[in-house]
């Protein structure tokens, strides 16, 4: 059975190592990653970097490799990969599973001021402060390269490219990061207001914590949904036992 795993997640790479502990020869996993980090984290089996050429191409390549099931862990804010994959398992008739990790929860203490896309996130920070902590990633920069009054710590794993705010320094550093660090980073930096996207997991919510300590309001940028009809599995292992329920079918 050929497994093929849209990755680039911590999720994914642990989805990948399940399946080789678990499933050993009956499975083939390829994990194919965006290429859009210089030095990624490669996860065991076969990999494969950059795009397929949208959903007709990721289509021709599930028929082409004989794909028997597609996974899609990418990153929660993946919105067109994932699209592209619901349509694309379609058009192959394969299986298709979205592993997402659950979203953060505000807690009591918690500041919180939701936006449904970065240029909304970007509207409201005048009103809640002067420091910024971006944490949303090189991509996307533009929505706040308008926002000259306001300084920002941008923190991601490579360099970001224009256009970005003028007034802005770069923090280059992967996850997962510890409550202390992040505290320090708030302290160090004067930071008033956190930006951050909702992507869940414990790697990088410790900020939100600091944040909390803090005071300091946070914009958190709402996920965008899973694609109508496809199934989500919460955790690797979730995503892993969905494999092993096909693995049954074809055997069977």
């Amino acid at each position: 059975m050929h497994i093929l795993i849209l990755g680039g997640t911590g999720e994914a790479r642990r989805l990948a190592g399940l399946l080789h502990e678990a499933q050993g020869p009956a499975v083939r996993v390829t994990s194919s990653l965006a290429g859009r980090v210089a030095e990624p984290r490669l996860p065991p089996g076969e990999v494969r970097v950059g795009g397929f050429g949208g959903a007709e191409g990721l289509a021709r390549w599930l028929r082409t490799h004989q794909v028997d099931a597609l996974i899609d862990a990418t990153h929660p804010f993946a919105r067109t990969i994932s699209f592209n994959a619901a349509h694309a398992a379609t058009a192959a008739h394969v299986p298709l599973l979205a592993l997402r990790r659950p979203g953060w929860v505000p807690g009591e203490g918690d500041r919180w001021h939701p936006a449904d896309s970065l240029d909304e996130a970007a509207a409201l920070l005048p009103a809640l402060g002067r420091r910024v902590f971006l944490t949303t990633g090189r991509m996307g920069l533009a929505a706040f390269a308008g926002l000259d009054a306001l300084w920002f710590l941008m923190r991601s794993v490579d360099a970001p490219e224009p256009p970005y705010p003028a007034r802005m320094e770069v923090l280059l550093d992967r996850g997962p990061f510890t409550l202390e660090g992040e505290r320090e980073v708030l302290r160090t930096h004067r930071i008033d207001v956190l930006v951050t996207k909702d992507s869940g997991g414990a790697a990088t919510a410790p900020k939100l914590t600091a944040a909390r300590e803090a005071g300091i309001p946070v914009v958190v940028v709402r996920r965008p949904p899973v694609p109508d009809g496809v199934s989500v599995a919460a955790t690797p292992e979730e995503a892993a036992a969905w494999v092993g329920h096909w693995v049954g079918q074809l055997s069977g």
